[in-house]
């Protein structure tokens, strides 16, 4: 797995400016090239397809005296029952805590009470809250954020521009931003259209992702419309490209595939983990940001890439100030 030293220089400390004020680190077939963001439809043809998460961004952090409580999603087999991580406030952030027992409980903002239940992971543990969470998240909650990040953002920092046009009316969304979709403007949306670049949704809500934790994930809800499964098909028998923002999208559309190598209309939970020996099997290219070293992330990039082009890229990425984590800077890997 790809490991490499992060200076701390180099960790996005703030949203830019704009959305789209990031820069773009290409690998295609013409070499690693660098980019801004908005050069993203010259990079594309007419006829490719991207593939977007709508999920919103919970505030999913509720902070009490000493301690944070991430909520990072439920339980499959038990939708009353949430997988949630425990952190220590350390100042401006919060760094793991390995206490906790079962049955322990937390009085919590608003009156309602957290209980333990059991380890789920190493870090992660089966609690229940005496109350609908993701309405008491909106109530209580606030984004997740880590050391990198200086201060606290307003929550619409942590939505895209997918999740504000296409809101779910149920309340639900991820505990931490689907990132890469993050620099797209309704602006950029209109000029890939008129580029003829094609564009189709799907919905993953993705868990916790600590970055001190190098580990798989876990299962996560997902679903894949029946018209986007029929889009990826075409695009994909017409010999355009199928592109996905995020590594989200990867899992859910990889998840989808049928034995004969079809996307089909799917939803639930999927526990599909894309590893360079299973490798790709509908997704040609992907949009991401960058991701910590060792991280699974990088396996799956590494599975789309090849190991050569990918140390490549993050060799060009460290030597050039690329920004890393969910405001930083982006990375289009197209590599055939």
């Amino acid at each position: 797995m790809l490991d490499f030293a992060l200076p701390p220089d180099l960790e996005a400390p703030e949203p830019p400016a704009r959305r789209d004020a990031v820069r773009l680190l290409a690998a295609t077939r013409d070499g690693v090239t660098h980019h801004a963001f908005t050069d993203l439809p010259a990079l594309l043809r007419p006829g490719d397809l991207l593939v977007f998460n709508t999920s919103a961004t919970l505030p999913a952090a509720v902070r009490l005296d000493r301690l944070a409580v991430h909520f990072s999603g439920p339980v499959p087999s038990d939708p009353d029952c949430w997988l949630v991580e425990l952190r220590l406030r350390t100042g401006r952030a919060s760094e793991p805590y390995a206490g906790g027992c079962p049955g322990e409980w937390f009085p919590m903002p608003g009156g309602a009470t957290l209980t333990l239940l059991d380890r789920y992971t190493p870090r992660l543990w089966r609690a229940r809250l005496d109350t609908d969470v993701e309405p008491y998240l909106r109530r209580h909650g606030v984004p997740i954020r880590y050391g990198h990040v200086r201060r606290d953002q307003p929550a619409a920092a942590y939505q895209t521009v997918f999740a504000e046009a296409l809101a779910r009316q149920d309340g639900s969304g991820s505990a931490e931003m689907p990132s890469a979709g993050r620099p797209f403007t309704a602006d950029l949306v209109t000029r890939l259209v008129a580029r003829g670049v094609l564009l189709a949704p799907l919905t993953l809500h993705t868990g916790v992702a600590s970055p001190e934790k190098d580990e798989p994930p876990y299962p996560e809800r997902y679903e894949v419309p029946a018209t986007t499964a029929a889009l990826v098909n075409h695009v994909r028998w017409e010999g355009g490209r199928v592109v996905a923002v995020g590594t989200t999208v990867v899992r859910a559309l990889e998840s989808a595939v049928t034995g004969k190598g079809f996307v089909r209309a799917a939803h639930g939970w999927t526990s599909h983990v894309v590893t360079p020996d299973e490798g790709v099997r509908v997704v040609d290219g992907l949009l991401t940001g960058l991701h910590e070293p060792r991280s699974s992330h990088l396996r799956m990039l590494t599975a789309i890439a090849g190991e050569e082009l990918l140390e490549r890229v993050y060799a060009e990425a460290l030597a050039g100030g690329y920004r890393w984590h969910e405001f930083g800077d982006a990375n289009l890997l197209l590599p055939h």
